[in-house]
C-alpha cells in the first residue's frame, strides 16, 4: 500500500489487501452479489442501500439499509443491495448486529464534528466502527491517526484533503487512510455522513476498570480498589 489517501468504488469483491499493516485487515464490498468471509478474521460491516443476508454460526439474518454488524469466523453476506466490510485479520470479536444509524453523532469531535462509537471495543486496544458526521460548511483542522483508517461515505458530499491532492468524497465513495496521514474532511451547502472503521482503540474495559469491577462494592467501596479477587 502506498502512503497517500486511497479512494475506492463500492464495487463488488475485495477492494484492498492491507495485511502487512500493523493491524492486518482486508477491504472487501458486496454489490448485488454472494460474499464469503474467512474464518481467521472479525467482520465489520455496514449495509449501504438495499436488504443484504448475512448467515454465521450466530445464526441467519435478513439486514437492511443503516444496520452494522460485527461477525467472527466464516459468514457470508449476499443480496439485492450494497455494503461495505472490513476484516481485522487475527482478531476474535464478538457478534453484533445494530442500526439503523442514526441522524446525528452522540459525541464532540473536531471543529463541530460529531461520532457515534457504533461497535465498542470489548477490551481496550480492539477494533471499533464508528459513525462520523460533519456538517456542511466545515473545514476541518489537518490531522493525523496513529493507525489506519477505512470509512464509506454513507450520504452528502465533501472533500479530503492532504498537503499534495484532494480526494471528492461521495455517496459510496470508500476511502483508506495510512497512519499517520496529514489530511482533514471538508463540505459546502452538503453535509458528509461517514462509516468509519478503527483497527485498534486506546479506550474501552480493562481487567482492572470495567462496570462489573466498578459497580461492585465491598464494604462500601469499589472492589477494584482493594485486592479482594485475583485478575484471570
Amino acid at each position: 500500500m502506498n502512503n497517500d489517501i486511497q479512494t475506492l468504488p463500492l464495487e463488488h469483491g475485495y477492494q484492498a489487501d492491507l495485511s502487512d499493516d500493523p493491524f492486518p485487515t482486508t477491504v472487501a464490498a458486496w454489490s448485488a452479489g454472494s460474499l464469503s468471509l474467512g474464518g481467521d478474521s472479525t467482520h465489520f460491516g455496514f449495509i449501504h442501500q438495499g436488504h443484504a443476508h448475512l448467515t454465521c454460526m450466530s445464526g441467519a439474518f435478513t439486514i437492511s439499509t443503516g444496520m452494522y454488524f460485527a461477525v467472527p469466523g466464516d459468514c457470508t453476506i449476499e443480496g439485492t443491495g450494497s455494503g461495505i466490510v472490513m476484516s481485522r485479520k487475527l482478531y476474535r470479536g464478538v457478534f453484533h448486529l445494530g442500526g439503523p444509524i442514526e441522524e446525528h453523532g452522540r459525541l464532540r469531535y473536531i471543529d463541530g464534528c460529531s461520532d457515534s462509537l457504533l461497535i465498542p471495543p470489548v477490551v481496550k486496544g480492539d477494533p471499533c466502527l464508528n459513525l462520523l458526521q460533519v456538517p456542511a460548511h466545515t473545514n476541518q483542522t489537518q490531522h493525523t491517526h496513529p493507525s489506519l483508517r477505512i470509512g464509506l461515505v454513507v450520504n452528502g458530499r465533501g472533500q479530503c484533503r492532504n498537503p499534495c491532492s484532494t480526494s471528492p468524497l461521495l455517496a459510496g465513495t470508500i476511502f483508506v487512510i495510512p497512519a499517520g496521514e496529514l489530511h482533514s474532511f471538508h463540505t459546502d451547502a452538503s453535509e458528509l455522513t461517514i462509516i468509519a472503521y478503527h483497527p485498534d482503540s486506546d479506550f474501552g474495559p480493562t481487567h482492572e476498570v470495567h462496570p462489573m469491577f466498578n459497580r461492585t462494592l465491598v464494604n462500601g467501596h469499589p472492589i477494584s480498589q482493594g485486592d479482594c479477587c485475583e485478575m484471570p
